[in-house]
């Protein structure tokens, strides 16, 4: 079970959205799909569940092309959108089966999956209710089992935790991770420290380009590399700083503040007091970043880096 991404293009009027980008979500791993607003995730993710084409390349689920089969596609893919499309008047256990349907389900069978999903979903004590009546929570709940009320062997959620408070956070959470154990899940959100709780493999798109794909683990240890923000009073000129042998590189992050990246950030902090001192410069503020995706992800994001 995979969903392949293979050198897709995407461009409205004069705005190349994406420029043959590549990637693979495999099953039992969920994948982070990380990026700036207007960076083409929500591109990429209509273009893999069809309901936008691409100017080139394609995605394959499980190794059939959204392009040339995408009924086939649509019965393999489950797809909860950001904007949660729910009819508010049905009630959850009518409005699932009535999903089931459209899949061309049996009535019989059509019911047996409507349950099994609102089991997996913790949606029993509110099965009988309106879904205009249900909490955030609960709603992004029942976006979940529509997703899943196929049995999809592949699922894309976008931002499916938006607005939920901490309880509600930790539980929907907790349904990711047991659903992923053996489909092919890709999650796209804003949220880093979602990403760090729930993902295994990460993607950063920005400006329509792949700038990262990597395990989580990896990308913290490799692109991640330790940093000392260093503040003073005067103009910041990275040229003073250019020579530092500790320095790996370095960024300007306003005229009075830069951040140096190094393997070795306690030597480099003595090293940089220092060179303060030595050319008579005014510090206002000397600490060491933390190393989390956060970081990271503004490293590989910022519009100005």
């Amino acid at each position: 079970m995979s969903l392949e991404v293979i050198n897709l293009s995407k461009t409205y009027g004069e705005q190349k959205v994406l420029n043959k980008i590549s990637f693979e979500a495999k099953a039992g791993q969920v994948l982070g799909f990380l990026g700036p607003n207007g960076a083409g995730k929500s591109t990429t993710m209509k273009i893999a569940t069809g309901y936008v084409l691409p100017d080139e390349g394609e995605v394959r689920v499980n190794g059939v092309s959204v392009l040339s089969d995408p009924k086939e596609v649509s019965r393999m893919i489950g797809y909860l959108p950001e904007h949660n499309p729910l009819y508010l008047d049905m009630y959850v256990k009518e409005f699932l089966a009535f999903i089931a349907g459209l899949y061309s389900m049996g009535k019989s069978h059509h019911e047996s999956r409507a349950k099994t999903v609102i089991e997996q979903c913790g949606l029993g004590p509110e099965q009988h209710k309106k879904i205009g009546q249900l909490s955030k929570g609960y709603r992004q709940r029942v976006g979940l089992a529509k997703a899943l009320i196929h049995d999809p062997s592949v699922i894309i959620l976008d931002e499916p935790t938006t607005g939920l408070d901490p309880n509600q956070l930790v539980d929907i959470r907790k349904l990711i991770k047991d659903i992923s154990r053996n489909k092919t899940l890709i999650l796209s959100t804003h949220i880093m420290q979602e990403v760090e709780a729930i993902c295994e493999k990460v993607v950063i798109i920005n400006k329509g380009q792949i700038v990262a794909q990597d395990l989580l683990a990896n990308l913290k240890s490799e692109a991640g590399k330790s940093s000392i923000l260093l503040q003073i009073e005067e103009t910041m000129d990275l040229e003073l700083f250019k020579n530092l042998p500790l320095v790996n590189s370095h960024k300007l992050v306003d005229q009075h503040t830069a951040l140096f990246y190094t393997s070795d950030p306690k030597l480099l902090r003595k090293q940089l007091l220092q060179f303060v001192q030595d050319k008579d410069l005014t510090l206002v503020r000397i600490q060491q970043e933390e190393k989390n995706l956060e970081s990271i992800f503004h490293q590989l994001t910022n519009q100005n880096g």
